[in-house]
């Protein structure tokens, strides 16, 4: 079992991350297609990042495809000693930019051997298995195929640790029979709390809960009670919204992630922002206060 750090950090796998990461996924093209129009730009968010004491970076090999993986690689190959660099399986992209569902065998090892070459890898630290049984969202379904492959590539060496994506508590639980399952990341944000018991469940056995789109994704989150907050504290919404998942749950590691080096440091930024108990009994009432909370 994994254990918590109060002073800001959590482990992932057998590494200790600080709980402010970065998603890289940004850096590809328009949907997340094709390159940035400044692959230099794009190499200096990376570069920042690191420089301001990031060490958990999330991406994949889909992101482009190939190109955010090659990016992480030319920005900051040589890796430094304490980085995690995190990525996920499942997917693989039409000529037309559609995410179309990569799940054999055949084609998740090909995507671990993908990932391993992009980013100049011996071994991935960790794999999140990303469900593609519904792409909106996590639907009920066997992943025991899946996970058995990754975990024989992990028996191989090619992986330290597994985690899993897009994805109920069911399947959760059903892949911790299969192979320890070190994190799990699916949508989650204020106004998008529908994990709510997974997060508890999975803060009380010490494993990590990375919410994507913890900024509400391609649509930022609109809130008049979230502006009134950050007004009030003098932040902007996106760093109260960051605030209150850091605050939510010390299992929760945030990767918000962006192409401008502005964002990055008002994201980053986030980590130092305190929110009061009455400024978070109101950001509760966004998306419903939790049973038992």
């Amino acid at each position: 079992m994994a254990t918590l750090d109060p002073s800001g950090a959590h482990t992932l796998g057998h590494r200790t991350v600080r709980r402010l990461g970065y998603g890289a996924m940004q850096l590809a093209g328009p949907g997340v297609f094709g390159p940035p129009k400044d692959r230099d730009a794009a190499r200096a968010v990376l570069r920042a990042a690191v420089a301001q004491g990031v060490n958990h970076i999330d991406t994949s090999d889909f992101y482009g495809p190939h190109v955010v993986n090659i990016l992480i690689r030319e920005a900051l190959h040589p890796y430094p000693d304490d980085l995690v660099i995190v990525t996920k399986v499942s997917a693989r992209r039409g000529a037309d930019g559609s995410w179309i569902p990569a799940m054999s065998p055949a084609e998740l090892t090909q995507a671990v051997h993908d990932n391993l070459k992009n980013l100049g890898l011996d071994v991935l630290e960790v794999v999140n298995f990303r469900s593609m049984l519904d792409v909106h969202g996590p639907a009920e379904g066997s992943l025991e195929p899946q996970l058995t492959v990754l975990a024989e590539l992990r028996e191989k060496g090619l992986i330290r640790h597994i985690g899993l994506s897009n994805v109920t508590a069911k399947q959760v639980a059903d892949g911790q029979k299969i192979v320890p399952i070190v994190c799990v990341q699916n949508q989650y944000n204020l106004a998008h709390r529908a994990d709510d018991a997974l997060i508890d469940a999975l803060a009380r056995d010490g494993i990590p809960y990375v919410p994507f789109f913890p900024l509400g994704g391609f649509s930022p989150l609109q809130s008049s009670t979230l502006d009134a907050v950050a007004k009030t504290l003098g932040a902007t919404p996106m760093q109260v919204a960051l605030a209150w998942l850091l605050r939510r749950s010390p299992n929760i590691l945030l990767i918000p992630g962006t192409a401008s080096l502005a964002h990055l440091h008002e994201n980053l930024a986030a980590a130092a922002l305190t929110l009061p108990d009455d400024a978070m009994a109101a950001l509760e009432g966004i998306g419903g206060t939790p049973k038992g909370r």
